[in-house]
């Protein structure tokens, strides 16, 4: 009976962690670049033979490796990744690996982020622009020209976020160690005046989360049965005093 109680309290733990991850894919459907959370979780047993018993494991995270949607915007500082590669850009954190193209350029000519962190090129440096030379046109490779003339290029990376990833903002990612810049690849480039949208689907994750709080209800009135029958069995089959 002990034993039920905490595989039912190995269970509400992980369903606690699918929850936190739900409800975070849900409030991120509309971050542009998002890439949603998942959790798998494991058997983890205790004992040997018949008296063997199963528990949850706390779950790892993992994240999604599916796109997002591809949606125009006409504006020739926005950039989507064509295949599975990532953009980096420059933190307090060091560098961190995004799928979120919405850039713009300061009045120094760096090329920035929404948030101004410093978009970088394959060396790992920050990509600078001609402030004069108005708005870059980018190759697919990446490459950036003013006025015909090539002064840059925004670097792609080759990144595998792992289990129990680290996020950064809303759709950044933290390398756990030095990310591999891209080159000559034809299956990986860069379009222009575009921007990916978060690969989270609202409806789906939402049926989720219903079916997860049924669950973490069942297990708690599971946990709250076995406790009643417990101690109904001490006050029947204990000592009189």
């Amino acid at each position: 009976m002990q034993s039920g109680i905490y595989v039912a309290l190995s269970s509400q733990i992980a369903l606690d962690k699918r929850l936190t991850t739900i409800a975070d894919n849900v409030a991120n459907a509309s971050t542009v670049g998002f890439r949603a959370t998942g959790v798998k979780f494991e058997d983890l047993v205790s004992g040997l033979g018949s008296q063997s018993v199963s528990f949850v494991s706390s779950g790892d995270t993992y994240l999604s490796e599916q796109a997002g949607g591809i949606r125009e915007t006409g504006n020739p500082l926005d950039f989507i990744i064509q295949g599975d590669a990532w953009f980096g850009i420059e933190t307090p954190q060091g560098p961190v690996m995004t799928r979120d193209g919405r850039f713009t350029m300061l009045d120094t000519g760096e090329l920035v982020t929404l948030e101004g962190y410093r978009v970088l090129d394959a060396g790992g440096a920050p990509i600078q622009l001609n402030p004069q030379g108005g708005p870059p046109e980018a190759g697919a490779d990446g490459s950036l020209r003013q006025n015909g003339v090539q002064i840059g290029a925004i670097g792609l990376f080759d990144f595998q976020p792992g289990v129990n990833f680290q996020r950064f903002g809303n759709s950044g990612i933290v390398p756990f160690g030095p990310p591999e810049p891209i080159v000559d690849r034809m299956d990986i480039g860069v379009a222009q005046g575009f921007v990916e949208d978060s690969n989270v689907n609202p409806v789906q994750e939402i049926t989720r989360l219903i079916q997860v709080q049924r669950a973490f209800e069942q297990t708690s009135a599971l946990i709250r049965d076995s406790e009643n029958a417990l101690d109904q069995a001490i006050s029947t089959l204990g000592p009189n005093r």
